[in-house]
């Protein structure tokens, strides 16, 4: 756990998340792939993460990576219920990440004092989300869509910060930052397994250039 006198706050967190550009999404089928993961993408120069709910032993994996990376705001995803929001904050999770509109998790990880970022796609649902609190609204799935709808969207949600999530690429990242978005999540097409070294040093790499893709 992080040993810093003075945690940051909800505000903090925030700012720090949207400073990084990216989180990345750890979705792992085995506990023992996600270290090594999170390993790489730090040396890459990732800043912001998050591990899925349905990463087996999430929980013990957020522990382990607020301590071995302090500098690192590590988050927990896939946070679909409010049982699920008090055993990530249990573990020091300093974000929660949701694929849908949930006001119990707003109120769980406010009371906590750390943000939400939160999934919606429609406009009803990002109507809904901004009401419930979020601090971030996760644009998801916000590729099966595209740029176009999420351009459409932005006038009646001007100042509204989106995330998007799903469906985002070394190809198309930029694409999205210009078009407005003030982060991205990457999943898959960032957080992998590694088994080899040279496979490991591809991650670093990888986590470099999605970096670089977003200036």
């Amino acid at each position: 756990m992080n040993n810093t006198q003075h945690a940051p706050n909800r505000e903090q967190i925030t700012q720090s998340l949207l400073a990084a550009r990216i989180v990345a999404i750890i979705r792992l089928k085995e506990q023992s792939q996600v270290g090594p993961v999170v390993r790489c993408l730090v040396q890459g120069g990732i800043t912001a993460l998050e591990v899925t709910s349905n990463t087996p032993g999430f929980c013990e994996e957020i522990t382990q990576a607020r301590k071995n990376y302090p500098d690192v705001f590590v988050g927990a995803g896939t946070v679909t219920s409010a049982n699920l929001a008090q055993q990530a904050i249990d573990a020091g999770a300093q974000f929660l990440v949701t694929p849908n509109t949930s006001k119990d998790v707003v109120d769980i990880a406010h009371k906590n004092n750390i943000p939400v970022l939160m999934g919606a796609l429609t406009p009803t649902e990002i109507v809904n989300a901004i009401e419930f609190g979020a601090d971030v609204v996760k644009l998801f799935p916000a590729g099966n869509l595209g740029i176009g709808y999420f351009k459409g969207i932005q006038g009646p949600f001007k100042g509204t910060p989106f995330m998007a999530v799903g469906g985002i690429n070394i190809d198309n990242i930029k694409e999205w930052f210009d078009a407005g978005a003030v982060g991205a999540g990457l999943g898959s097409n960032l957080a992998y397994a590694v088994h080899t070294q040279e496979e490991e040093q591809g991650l670093i790499q990888l986590a470099k250039d999605f970096l670089k893709a977003t200036q």
